[in-house]
């Protein structure tokens, strides 16, 4: 059954799915062609989905985003279609954040190159922060390694495999599992694997632990007390999973690489931190740009 989720404004589909791309999970994500798709657990159900462009002429004013649900029981629908809009961003006033991070001449020309360049937001918040531990001073390509070990270890298979979807195996692991789990083995540091049974189990005993809090400082507060989460992490996990629009990761190498390769001169934490203060409340979507602009 397809459904479609609406938004408004310009959509960088292509740069969303470079960034899903470049992170899939083997055996719990894919990317085929123009479209996304992954396995879900959730309130005791499991499936897969898929999300794609929707029909052509649409991409001005009202453009729409077809979202294929298969093998799960429709009471489920009104929870993924939720989760949806928040993972691909499909509430941001563009023009509004648009118009105002484009007063900074480092940013303009980036809005003007992609004007519908969104935050990738998180499908599960326990799942972004096991990704975001795990990423911890490693590259992308070895954090998506890690994490494919971690599935194909501790998560559940599929019950129903789709034969469209060979490539989608196993759900991701629950933190009942992950909190109690030998995670050294899966060839991290052993630092890092109690800091992921940490978060499992603070998960457990606070399960509204990665939802929105009142502010942002509230939210980076709560995470910054979990055992082996930093400021880096804590602000990762409050852009893509509190969907706090104005979280900044200033110590982040890759903000430092883009600013220096597009003023010519790289900034320290502090600097950039001074720089962003024009930004807010966008701040998240200034450094999505810079992101975007190392490729």
């Amino acid at each position: 059954m397809i459904h479609h989720l609406l938004y408004q404004g310009a959509y960088d589909w292509p740069a969303m799915l470079g960034f899903l791309r470049a992170r899939a999970i083997e055996g719990l994500e894919v990317v085929q062609g123009d479209t996304y798709a992954r396995t879900f657990a959730l309130a005791g159900g499991q499936g897969i989905l898929s999300v794609c462009p929707g029909p052509a002429g649409h991409l001005q004013v009202q453009v729409q985003v077809q979202v294929q649900l298969q093998r799960a029981e429709q009471a489920l629908l009104p929870q993924v279609l939720a989760r949806l809009r928040r993972q691909f961003d499909l509430d941001a006033d563009l023009l509004l954040i648009n118009r105002h991070l484009a007063r900074d001449p480092l940013l303009a020309p980036l809005l003007a190159a992609r004007p519908g360049l969104r935050v990738p937001g998180a499908w599960d918040g326990f799942e972004l922060a096991i990704r975001a531990v795990l990423g911890q001073q490693i590259t992308v390509q070895g954090a998506i390694r890690l994490a494919g070990k971690l599935v194909a270890v501790h998560g559940r298979l599929l019950a129903s495999p789709d034969p469209q979807w060979p490539g989608l195996t196993h759900l991701f692991p629950t933190p009942q599992v992950l909190s109690t789990a030998n995670l050294a083995d899966l060839g991290m540091p052993r630092s890092r694997a109690r800091t992921l049974s940490a978060v499992a189990q603070a998960l457990l005993d606070d399960p509204v632990l990665f939802e929105p809090r009142a502010s942002l400082q509230q939210g980076v507060e709560r995470l910054l007390q979990l055992p082996g989460i930093g400021d880096w992490t804590a602000q990762y996990i409050a852009l893509r999973q509190l969907r706090e629009s104005d979280a900044f990761p200033a110590a982040d190498v890759g903000l430092f690489n883009a600013v220096a390769r597009l003023q010519g001169l790289r900034p320290n934490a502090r600097q950039l931190l001074a720089r962003a203060e024009a930004w807010r409340p966008w701040r998240g979507y200034a450094a999505q740009h810079l992101w975007a602009a190392m490729g």
